[in-house]
């Protein structure tokens, strides 16, 4: 069998949009670096020269997920309010909605964080998630809309919610009114447990 020679673009955007599509529709176990080459329309070996392995390539996609993640929660809050009200619900909302579109995509971004081989990458992703949200409970403090506490405690009863909220619609046990409705009054209620 005569190989392709390679002669792609970008090859690494290419493998990773395609490796998006085979995650979204078939799962991570279906995930061949062969396959996928051959759906690039190159040779077999060419998709070594980005990722040694198929881990490696799993790795990628989940640190683009966050980037992903992360540029959409910025967007959204640069263009909500100040009060921290205005900007949790629009984080909650965000999160939820990228989560909700993207549920492979979550899981894998959050399945690898604490496993000892996790990329240095991978672990610096999560972490700047945090710090966004954590940023977020810091100003809401500075203006004296949060309650005094350690950052790490007050984000966990945020990042419990973000998760409780994506599981809940994505069970397929509610209408998408039924979640807007149960987004609305989550944020209510976690605005009362950050009350000062």
């Amino acid at each position: 069998m005569k190989t392709r020679p390679y002669h792609h673009g970008d090859l690494r955007a290419a493998l990773l949009v395609l490796a998006e599509d085979t995650l979204r529709e078939r799962g991570p176990a279906e995930l061949s670096l062969r396959e996928l080459a051959r759906e690039a329309g190159v040779s077999p070996a060419a998709p070594s020269r980005h990722f040694k392995t198929k881990q490696a390539l799993l790795d990628a996609l989940a640190i683009e997920g966050f980037d992903r993640l992360i540029t959409v929660l910025a967007g959204a809050l640069e263009q909500t309010g100040a009060t921290f009200a205005e900007r949790l619900s629009v984080l909650t909302r965000t999160y939820v909605a990228f989560a909700t579109g993207n549920p492979a995509l979550l899981e894998l971004m959050f399945s690898r964080k604490h496993e000892p081989s996790a990329p240095a990458e991978l672990i610096a992703s999560t972490h700047r998630l945090m710090i966004m949200a954590t940023g977020l409970l810091e100003d809401g403090q500075r203006r004296g809309e949060v309650r005094a506490g350690p950052m790490i405690p007050l984000a966990v009863p945020l990042a419990a919610v973000l998760q409780g909220m994506t599981d809940l619609a994505l069970s397929g046990g509610f209408t998408p009114d039924q979640v807007e409705l149960g987004l609305t009054e989550t944020i209510t209620f976690i605005l009362r447990g950050y009350a000062p």
